[in-house]
């Protein structure tokens, strides 16, 4: 196979191709480089890169014979994650130049499986609500999302098959959703988050944006430790629908919805009406108030020691968090914990749930990364979530679909969404 266009190819098939011998991981390297050499004086999508040091760990993968499961794939980390040979910035001015003693578990163990780190990607401020540089992949004038912005439009915009991102509240499903790929959150907790910025420790969920549901299976099984599962529905699933908060969808999700609903049914799948477990808007009202005070437990030090470089938008965030009192805390802990604990008999005979995953298309302009309304909830309750890009916008930009599982049954999560995939397609 030629070398040209190598970059286009998913994780698996980079990986199957080295190991075949089609061509060699600094082939696909180069691609990859080339691709960034291009395309990032207007994307902005990389907080830091070596592209000599990227280039001499390919070598080192084309002379190795013990081939892990990543071996020789290019791929980009958040930077909220620590990289002993990258910096680590967070975002931040505070964190300039900022060099961590030590890899992330999560990095770790990408590294052993034979990935190659090609760089870190751009984070909005802490993983929060303040954006960096990134511009959409498919429209310089929109936002690609946050808080996951680089890796999003790295992904899509083919300079790497994959990046890791983290979820506190919507960072990986509404940047996948924007910028049309495949956005997967695990189960909380299911990927190690050791050597992670926390922003709300009750939250936070390291996950993958990928351009194929089996690239995100493959880099959350070597994060995990567990068998690589590419296994689809014998059987069309029961999917239960959920309406909840429609009332703050864009027409672009609302059609989107009821269209896959409608097209779903037709392929033989049960649509079941979801009842979610408790209110919405209150959970996510909850959710908020347990995010701005972990966030403010999480900023002590760079709040006493440098608040005059964070920005307007974060310090009001800690500030409120700072006053909220410790009973209304509990309460929201107590809130989202019944909710979280009713979910299992919400889901009854569903296999998975279909819901919004953001309000509609990207939004305009590049100060506001977009609202995580629709991704919020289900992040508190635990539960894997993964976006599908099924649809287009009025403006044709991407529109994702939102599927849930069972909180710990991610296996059964991806295979009905490949099941889904496999019937709505790309859009």
């Amino acid at each position: 196979m030629a070398s040209d266009g190598l970059n286009r190819l998913s994780a698996c098939e980079i990986a199957h191709g080295i190991a075949a011998g089609k061509f060699t991981a600094e082939a696909v390297l180069r691609d990859c480089l080339a691709r960034i050499a291009a395309r990032e004086p207007l994307l902005k999508a990389w907080a830091a890169y070596d592209f000599d040091l990227a280039l001499s760990q390919a070598r080192i993968c084309d002379r190795t014979t013990a081939k892990g499961p990543l071996h020789g794939v290019p791929l980009g980390v958040k930077d909220v994650i620590d990289t002993a040979d990258l910096p680590t910035q967070m975002g931040s001015p505070i964190y300039d130049g900022h060099r961590p003693a030590r890899d992330a578990s999560c990095v770790a163990r990408l590294r052993a499986a034979g990935a190659i780190i090609l760089g870190k990607t751009v984070t909005c401020e802490f993983a929060g609500a303040t954006p960096g540089a990134t511009v959409h992949p498919h429209n310089a004038t929109h936002t690609p999302g946050g808080s996951s912005s680089g890796s999003a439009a790295a992904v899509a915009d083919a300079m790497v098959p994959a990046a890791l991102g983290t979820q506190t509240r919507g960072s990986i499903l509404r940047p996948a959703s924007y910028c049309g790929i495949i956005g997967y959150k695990p189960s909380y907790a299911l990927v190690p988050r050791d050597g992670l910025k926390l922003a709300a420790e009750s939250f936070d969920t390291i996950g993958v944006l990928a351009r194929s549901i089996d690239d995100a299976d493959l880099i959350v099984a070597v994060l995990t430790g567990r068998d690589v599962m590419t296994r689809t529905l014998d059987s069309p699933p029961v999917i239960g629908l959920c309406r909840e908060g429609m009332d703050h969808a864009q027409i672009e999700t609302v059609q989107a919805i009821e269209d896959a609903a409608r097209r779903l049914e037709a392929q033989g799948a049960k649509i079941r009406p979801f009842d979610f477990p408790g209110n919405f808007e209150e959970l996510t009202a909850a959710t908020k108030t347990i995010n701005d005070v972990e966030r403010a437990r999480a900023m002590a030090w760079e709040w006493n020691t440098k608040p005059d470089l964070i920005s307007e938008r974060l310090r009001k965030t800690i500030a409120h968090g700072l006053a909220v009192t410790p009973s209304s805390y509990a309460d929201a802990l107590r809130l989202v914990e019944t909710s979280r604990n009713a979910l299992p008999i919400a889901f009854g005979a569903i296999g998975v749930v279909l819901a919004p995953c953001a309000n509609g298309e990207a939004p305009s302009g590049l100060d506001y990364t977009g609202d995580p309304f629709f991704q919020g909830a289900w992040t508190a309750l635990h539960a894997p979530a993964i976006s599908l890009p099924t649809h287009r916008g009025p403006t044709g930009l991407p529109v994702g679909i939102q599927l849930v599982g069972r909180r710990h049954a991610d296996e059964a999560l991806l295979a009905a969404a490949r099941w889904i995939f496999s019937r709505l397609g790309s859009g």
